[in-house]
């Protein structure tokens, strides 16, 4: 199981890998693709301006100074007439910047920025001879190759007409500011979409593993739980085996107290079992935390008092004993009996269980109080608990699996029953921490 677990994970995981390596190679190819389409609407719409601006070369000549009727010899021609005029002298800046504005807008490329300039060059050289219309950052952008695009379009007489070979060729010159940019903006959302879905995917499967994982710890916790739950009945067979042995005792069958004493063991281990058998039955219910608590007033003295006798003969074969020192000034409490008697139980119990060999058991009980808390003190000098066992303390069924670990100086645990209700775990231990967990509500009652 372990294994296939972790195929399916190690395959998740590839699947996962290549989804991810996928929608990062279509975003590239997406923004070439854009950054393609952006370059070729920016040509569009210069070719649109310069398409606009071409018609007007083959029919400009300079007639500044209009001819006079008396006007008729060849030396009186005024010699501007012959003067080829340029697109520079016919059109401003202004006008340029909305021309082109224009078939910016007309591309679908409004908010794209850029510099412009119109030109006279020699098309001998391909050198512009003089700028005519510049904008204002045009020479400043236009070094910037890495950021910007820089297109060009050139502008002659039309073949044919009046002014060709006289007027002076010319170039239109347009960068566009931060090309690329502009092109991953206009996938904004797009990309946005992309990363979302990459994220839920992501997020989908952790929680995926996670819940597989705590699923499977939690099964093999249960697991331990089934396999550990005749170790929790040991202990109430092995007293009332204990008792049984005592009442075959010739000394104890001639003494009707003794008798009465054994037998009143047997009876409340037995009790003690069907009490573990009903709170597996409610298993259910503790997990949803439907448990209905029965609280009544209850005095914990009485009820330590009642466990600790009840482990006499535990402690007796342990040869060892327990230190009862009951100095709360107000034992009163409203508590579930069933369940409080169960705390004070699992925690003798695995202080027997877990004791040191060839070392005597010395269990210590200590209570103490104030206006508003009741501490029930439990010490024992049983074998201890790691540090890894601490932390996992209120986890659900957990259970240490091994016995060889580094022993701890002494064991204690704190039942803290505040003024408000509170929720405790109560079955813990030195080393054999909570095979179950029960809930418990308590808070003080004065006594009148």
């Amino acid at each position: 199981m372990k294994r296939i677990f972790t195929v399916i994970t190690i395959l998740i995981s590839i699947s996962l890998i290549g989804i991810i390596f996928i929608q990062i190679s279509w975003l590239r190819n997406m923004i070439i693709l854009q950054e393609d389409q952006v370059t070729d609407k920016i040509q569009q719409a210069l070719n649109i301006v310069g398409e606009d601006l071409r018609q007007y070369k083959g029919n400009y000549m300079s007639l500044s100074r209009p001819s006079t009727p008396n006007t008729l010899m060849f030396d009186e021609f005024n010699s501007d007439f012959l003067k080829p005029v340029t697109l520079g002298k016919r059109f401003s800046a202004a006008e340029l910047d909305q021309k082109i504005r224009e078939a910016f807008k007309k591309v679908k490329l409004e908010k794209m920025n850029y510099e412009f300039m119109l030109a006279t060059f020699n098309p001998r050289t391909d050198a512009i001879a003089r700028a005519e219309r510049i904008s204002r950052n045009f020479a400043r952008e236009y070094e910037d190759t890495v950021n910007n695009l820089q297109r060009t379009f050139p502008l002659f007489a039309p073949s044919g007409s009046a002014a060709e070979n006289l007027a002076e060729d010319e170039i239109l010159s347009i960068v566009a500011l931060n090309w690329k940019s502009f092109a991953v903006k206009s996938l904004k959302y797009r990309i946005l979409t992309a990363i979302i879905f990459t994220i839920i995917i992501i997020t989908a499967f952790y929680l995926t593993v996670r819940t597989a994982l705590r699923q499977k710890k939690l099964g093999e916790i249960k697991n331990d739980f089934i396999n550990n739950m005749t170790h929790e009945f040991k202990t109430p067979i092995a007293t009332i085996s204990l008792a049984v042995d005592a009442l075959k005792n010739e000394k104890v069958i001639q003494d009707r107290t003794k008798i009465t004493y054994f037998s009143s063991i047997i009876k409340e281990e037995n009790q003690r079992m069907n009490r573990q058998v009903e709170t597996i039955l409610k298993a259910s219910q503790l997990e949803r935390q439907e448990v209905d608590l029965n609280l009544q007033p209850l005095h914990v003295h009485s009820i330590i008092t009642d466990v600790v006798d009840n482990f006499a003969l535990q402690l007796q074969d342990k040869q060892g004993n327990a230190e009862v020192n009951l100095q709360a000034t107000n034992d009163l409490i409203n508590a579930d009996e069933v369940h409080l008697s169960n705390l004070i139980n699992n925690l003798i119990d695995n202080a027997v269980k877990y004791s040191k060999e060839n070392v005597p058991l010395h269990v210590k009980l200590t209570t103490s109080s104030n206006d508003r808390t009741l501490t029930i003190r439990v010490e024992d000098n049983g074998i201890g608990m790691s540090k890894e066992t601490v932390k996992r303390v209120f986890e659900r069924f957990y259970r240490a699996h091994t016995r060889n670990r580094k022993p701890l100086s002494i064991a204690y645990w704190y039942i803290l029953f505040q003024s408000s209700p509170i929720i405790a775990a109560i079955s813990s231990n030195s080393v054999d921490f909570g095979w179950w967990k029960l809930v418990t509500s308590a808070r003080m009652t004065r006594s009148r």
